[in-house]
């Protein structure tokens, strides 16, 4: 399999509305009281067909509906967005089809209509399991809706992912190793694992900033990272990324599309893509603020602002910022594709040299990775690598 089929071809769908605004989120969401889901419908299979004129034939091997709330779609929408990519790319075999969703009871009640519309995993943002730690993340279910909406998930879809955050202030190891074991018992193939950190512009920022909220010192933090990865490795869980973890074939498909720079489209506001057309490999942004963005969908055809030329230094910088968060690290095929050379060539040798022999990179025929201590202090090592 060569590097680039190896990387699939990726649709990414955003939906930025939201019930509420969590404290610690910095994404692109919004709340809004009444969203007219005809002129959004639209507006995305508008997007679409701009994506797919720019793109040329390809076949799609992932769809994600990311946000936002993508669960507060109707499913009549996302049967819509999934048959429109399809006539406009083709799905290839087996497409994995994400959407993420809340575990409320209300978003919950229309998983079996997005199974129909065609969505094949669901990414449940469950985030805690008990009911205190919920309430000061700022989520609106209960520890008890979420566990009902992972057995009616588990129900409408063949495939399963959930979020759990952890690095909590006040959170034990003990505690945390305790809330891992109770997820781990509800079986699941995936499971994304991300630490808490304070984002510019959230809520939690402004506490952090007053004194209001503290989180553990970074040796803590990084003692809990590395007693979650052997809690999820002795469960048959291992990480093949930072922050997720999988059983061995249930990988998110389209997540490795970008970690190992495939092409992908993004439709949406704020939507980010990695597009090759007109000889070159493209940087696209969607205009972010929705009402502008459908607004420009409605007046042009589509909501890009931004569809740039990726120089040969900006993808070799992207590549190893993305790719050295694999456990696979980058491929040597991948590199050569995208930039004609190897590591050695590409990297300056020294530094290299430098990190492989104090344990945290490896390179060999295969390609150039980090290793688990690499990873750990993955921002650290891109910054001299890169730097």
């Amino acid at each position: 399999m060569t590097g680039a089929a190896k990387a699939g071809f990726g649709v990414y769908l955003h939906w930025p509305f939201c019930r509420s605004k969590c404290p610690y989120c910095d994404f692109n969401s919004h709340v809004r009281e009444a969203v007219d889901q005809e002129r959004w419908r639209a507006a995305l299979l508008a997007g679409l067909e701009h994506a797919a004129e720019k793109s040329g034939p390809r076949e799609v091997t992932s769809v994600f509906f990311g946000g936002g709330t993508p669960s507060l779609m109707p499913p009549e929408t996302v049967a819509a967005v999934i048959d429109k990519i399809d006539a406009l790319w083709g799905l290839a075999p087996g497409t994995e089809i994400t959407l993420e969703a809340n575990p409320t009871s209300a978003e919950a009640e229309s998983f079996a209509g997005f199974a129909r519309a065609g969505v094949n995993r669901l990414s449940l943002g469950v985030q805690a399991l008990n009911d205190e730690a919920l309430k000061f993340l700022g989520r609106q279910h209960s520890a008890a809706e979420a566990l009902g909406a992972l057995e009616l998930a588990r129900a409408a879809f063949p495939r399963l992912s959930f979020d759990l955050i952890y690095a909590r202030p006040g959170q034990s190891p003990a505690a945390w190793q305790a809330e891992l074991a109770e997820a781990l018992a509800l079986g699941p193939e995936h499971i994304s694992l991300y630490q808490l950190t304070i984002e510019e512009g959230t809520v939690f920022h402004g506490a952090w900033r007053r004194g209001e909220l503290i989180l553990p010192e970074e040796e803590a933090a990084a003692a809990l990272f590395e007693a979650t990865a052997r809690q999820l490795e002795e469960a048959g869980l291992p990480a093949y990324e930072i922050s997720n973890h999988a059983r061995p074939g249930a990988e998110c498909r389209h997540n490795l599309t970008y970690w190992r720079y495939g092409d992908y489209a993004g439709v949406g506001p704020g939507a980010h893509g990695r597009l090759t057309f007109d000889g070159a490999k493209r940087a696209t942004r969607e205009h972010r603020a929705p009402e502008a963005w459908l607004d420009l969908v409605e007046r042009q055809g589509h909501g890009w602002r931004q569809a740039e030329a990726v120089t040969p230094e900006q993808r070799l910088a992207e590549m190893v910022m993305m790719g050295l968060r694999l456990t696979e690290g980058i491929s040597r095929a991948a590199l050569q594709r995208e930039l004609g050379a190897g590591p050695e060539e590409l990297l300056p040798a020294e530094r290299l040299q430098q990190l492989a022999g104090e344990g945290y990179l490896e390179v060999d025929a295969a390609g150039l990775r980090a290793t688990a201590a690499g990873r750990q202090r993955l921002d650290a090592l891109l910054g001299y690598l890169l730097g």
